[in-house]
Formats: C-alpha cells, structure tokens, sequence
C-alpha cells in the first residue's frame, strides 16, 4: 500500500482544515477543504466554492487538483478532505476526478473519529478510466482498418 505514515496523514488532513477556513458556502453552510501532496512534497489547497446556480458548485478536491494542475503538479500522491462533521469523503464526481490522476492516489478523510485512509482505486472498484478509454479507441480504429 501506498499509505502514509500517521504523522504525514495528520499533517495533511491538517492542511485541508485549514484550506476549509477559506470556503465560499453561504447556501450550504457546508465548508470544505482539501489538500493535495505531489510527488515532490508540494501540498496545494482548495476549498468548495458555491454558486446561486447550484450545479456550477466546484468542491474543494475538484478546486485543489485544479490548484495543482495550474502550478504544472500533475504528480499525485495523496489529497485529504475535511469538514466538520467528520464525513467527507469524497463525493462521485470527485472520486472520478482524482482518478484521472491515478489509481494508486491516497485519499485521506474522517469515518467518524477515525481518520482513514484508501486509495482512490479502492473507493472506485470497476472505475472508468482512461486505460479504459484509450482500448476502446483501439478497437474503433481497427474496426476501421478491417
């Protein structure tokens, strides 16, 4: 497994709370954080940001890896997620989205009074992936060379 050490899961769990002070909540009055680590020890925050259209709304994994991705770190170890209430993990859409970085990325989140730790291919068995994608592309360009 790819885990990390309790020290560094805390530390990081740590970042997101911190990164949850900044969130943009005034209709859920639901604030998250996240913090993302990459491979080279860089940790990026996001936070959920609402919007009066409620499906323009971006979560705060989606916000960190957007973060990461802006700074040129597309090298993902591992993202925590924290709310108050002790239950974040993430949601769907954002299980899809860290994937797209990699199966073996460390997600890091409060079940209750336990901290957790899974890797994103663990909350996600029978993902879509690109590996997926990219064999169907095969299979339509041989259909096309036959």
């Amino acid at each position: 497994m790819n885990y990390l050490t309790d020290t560094d899961a805390e530390k990081l769990f740590s970042e997101a709370k911190a990164a949850s002070e900044n969130t943009y909540s005034p209709y859920s009055h639901f604030p998250v954080g996240a913090a993302v680590l990459t491979g080279d020890g860089t940790i990026v925050r996001g936070t959920n940001v609402e919007n009066a259209s409620y499906g323009l709304t971006i979560c705060a994994e989606r916000t960190a890896l957007g973060h990461a991705v802006s700074i040129g770190k597309t090298d993902i170890r591992a993202i925590a997620v924290y709310c108050r209430t002790n239950a974040a993990a993430p949601c769907g859409a954002c299980r899809q989205f860290i994937l797209e970085f990699g199966n073996d990325i460390v997600v890091i989140f409060m079940h209750g009074e336990e901290l957790v730790q899974r890797t994103i291919e663990e909350l996600m068995p029978f993902a879509f992936t690109k590996t997926i994608l990219a064999q169907a592309s095969e299979v339509v360009d041989q259909d096309h060379n036959l």
